[in-house]
C-alpha cells in the first residue's frame, strides 16, 4: 500500500506564489512512474494541472500558461508544484496523483491519490 500526502496549500493574494509538495510513502516502492497534480474547484469537475511521466517532461493544462512548474525528486519520492502568478480562479483543492511501481512480491503499478490541499487566492 502506498500513501500520498500533499502539503503547502494556504491562502494567498492574487499574484502571489505557493509551492505544493507531495510525499509518496509505502512499502517496497521501486519508483514513481507518472505523477500529476489535479485540482477541483467548488461546483466543478476535477481537472489536470500538470503531469510528469518518469523520464519525460512535464505537460500542463492550458490554463497554466507558464505560471506553474511541476518537478519531482525521484530519490526522495517527492513531487512538487510551484505556482506563481496565482489568480482567484486558481482557488481549488489540489490533489497529487501517482502511478507507483511496487514489489509485492511481483512488480505491479499502483495508482494512488492524496486527500488534497486547499489553495485559496483572494482578489
Amino acid at each position: 500500500q502506498v500513501q500520498l500526502v500533499e502539503s503547502g496549500g494556504g491562502t494567498v493574494q492574487s499574484g502571489g506564489s505557493l509551492r505544493l509538495s507531495c510525499t509518496v510513502s509505502g512499502k517496497n516502492i521501486i519508483k514513481i512512474n507518472t505523477a500529476g497534480w489535479y485540482r477541483q474547484a467548488p461546483g466543478k469537475q476535477r481537472e489536470l494541472v500538470a503531469r510528469f511521466p518518469s523520464g519525460g517532461v512535464a505537460n500542463y493544462g492550458d490554463f497554466v500558461k507558464g505560471r506553474f512548474t511541476m518537478s519531482r525528486d525521484n530519490a526522495k519520492n517527492m513531487v512538487y508544484l510551484q505556482m506563481n502568478g496565482l489568480k482567484p480562479e486558481d482557488t481549488a483543492v489540489y490533489y497529487c496523483n501517482a502511478n507507483i511501481l511496487v514489489e509485492q512480491p511481483i512488480r505491479i503499478d499502483l495508482e494512488s491519490w492524496g486527500k488534497g490541499t486547499l489553495v485559496t487566492v483572494s482578489s
